[in-house]
């Protein structure tokens, strides 16, 4: 597995991000059952850097704490068998990897919301790549039982790996 990590914050960061970014991908993908070696690039930014962003791909005029950026359309999250037969453009050709896609988080934000929400920055940093997770592995949230689902298996991949509300 390839994950490229990329720190464009210029603030204070948590020491052990690297580690937390490889756990998260790592135990979301085989929460999920992927079958193959994935790629999956990560960027780190400031507030102004996604609002920038967001503006540009997404028309909205204010920072998110994170974005995805899925490589592959799914007619069923978190499914892969699909990719044996029609996914031929999906692997990286030298590597062999699937190329599950980008996510770019906000350090700002993960400052922000883990003090408004009263935990760690660790367990922010560590949600917020796991929801973005299930985003590049085709779940959404824009409807409440789609809602339901995503968060239950974003908190189920968190208490994996003990990134829970209260242990950090």
């Amino acid at each position: 597995m390839s994950i490229i990590i990329e720190n464009e914050y210029r603030g204070e960061i948590l020491s052990d991000y690297e580690v937390i970014i490889r756990e998260i991908v790592e135990a979301s993908l085989d929460y999920e059952g992927c079958p193959y070696e994935c790629q999956v690039s990560v960027t780190l930014v400031d507030n102004d850097t996604i609002h920038e962003v967001n503006r540009e791909y997404r028309d909205i005029d204010r920072p998110t704490d994170v974005l995805s950026f899925p490589g592959l359309e799914y007619e069923e999250p978190g499914t892969f068998d699909w990719l044996e037969e029609e996914g031929v453009g999906c692997f990286d050709p030298e590597s062999g990897e699937l190329l599950l896609g980008d996510i770019m988080i906000s350090m700002d934000k993960v400052k922000e919301q883990a003090e408004e929400y009263g935990h760690s920055q660790r367990r922010e940093f560590a949600f917020l790549i796991a929801h973005s997770m299930l985003h590049l592995m085709g779940y959404d949230h824009m409807v409440p039982d789609e809602r339901g689902v995503m968060e239950k298996k974003q908190e189920e991949i968190l208490q994996l790996k003990h990134y829970t509300r209260d242990s950090l």
